[in-house]
């Protein structure tokens, strides 16, 4: 897709982690890039990235659970970038606890920030885009909005709730007879920041659960659900396993998560109890968009290739298919 079109991007939560990939990613493409997010320092960070590649980058520290900021910047990114082709909702915040010692204070807020801030994020895109007609909106999930596990109770359930309310939206925008185009993607466990930022309770250090995979294959995989009206995107083998593993069999990973979702979740290292966290404010300095599990992560994966080149897939398993029956016809005329 590089420079085959000039477009205006809006990223939530796009200082780190897979937000800061997608911008780059974006930006490699020729889009122009409004981020958001809270911490000014990866803000920055971003900006540059994006400019380094030709583009315009605006910046806005804004908390996406703050509706009124978040209608704000989109005005601003209009007057000043123009017409928003894309926004990808991305930003989220979680607790490592378990349930018995969580409060009700922590819950709000990760519903605020992971599940709210894509509904105020879609609300003022679709403010604009309707408008016009046009226009694209990507909704950042996860495997986790299918299956929740142990100690990530608030992640899980706003991971939950935006599947509920990205259904309500499709289908409205589908009876409408819009042009605006919708994905949401499941992310399988990623080597981002949010390890080492996130609010924890739990004696070790967290890590991501499972197959974890390299934040530019999300971004990769963003980029093109921008552009293909596709309903939902499975990013990773895990996730598609996860997903249709737990719809097929729930009661069996109920017993498979409280035997190894504990232990899955953390590494063998102490966690330091003072340590600083990003659920109320964010962290300063600029920390990318990697976290410290890169020599475990997967740069490349077979299914996310699959899936983005279904035309390639159906031409070979045609192919494969026709090769099949010849070779069965043959067998029978020379019997």
């Amino acid at each position: 897709m590089r420079n085959t079109y000039k477009k205006v991007v809006v990223i939530t939560g796009a200082s780190a982690g897979v937000g800061r990939a997608t911008a780059r990613e974006f930006a490699k493409n020729g889009a122009d890039v409004a981020l958001i997010a809270r911490g000014i320092d990866g803000l920055m960070g971003a900006k540059r990235e994006v400019e380094r590649e030709g583009c315009r980058a605006l910046i806005f520290p804004v908390d996406v659970a703050d509706a009124e900021a978040v209608e704000k910047a989109a005005d601003e990114i209009e007057s000043k970038l123009g017409p928003i082709d894309i926004w990808v909702n991305n930003a989220m915040c979680s607790v490592f606890s378990p349930i018995s010692e969580m409060k009700p204070e922590e819950y709000k807020r990760v519903t605020e920030v992971t599940y709210l801030g894509q509904v105020y994020g879609a609300l003022s895109a679709l403010k604009r885009m309707r408008t016009r007609n046009r226009g694209s909106i990507v909704f950042v999930g996860s495997a986790l909005a299918y299956r929740g596990i142990p100690l990530q109770s608030a992640y899980c359930a706003s991971k939950h709730a935006i599947e509920g309310f990205y259904d309500s939206l499709r289908t409205e925008l589908i009876h409408e007879g819009s042009n605006i185009k919708t994905c949401m993607v499941q992310l399988p466990a990623m080597n981002t920041t949010q390890f080492g930022f996130v609010k924890s309770r739990l004696p070790n250090k967290p890590q991501p659960m499972g197959t974890i995979y390299q934040p530019e294959i999300a971004a990769r995989t963003i980029v093109y659900a921008s552009a293909h009206n596709r309903r939902e995107i499975f990013v990773g083998g895990s996730t598609l396993k996860a997903i249709i593993g737990n719809k097929i069999a729930p009661e069996y990973a109920d017993k498979v998560l409280a035997k190894n979702g504990y232990s899955g979740q953390m590494t063998n290292q102490p966690e330091n109890p003072d340590r600083k966290d990003n659920l109320w404010e964010p962290i300063p300095g600029d920390h990318g968009a990697h976290g410290p599990f890169t020599k475990k992560s997967l740069k490349f994966s077979p299914q996310v290739w699959a899936t983005t080149h279904p035309a390639f897939v159906t031409s070979l398993m045609t192919l494969l298919a026709a090769g099949a029956g010849y070779m069965y016809t043959s067998k029978l005329v020379r019997s």
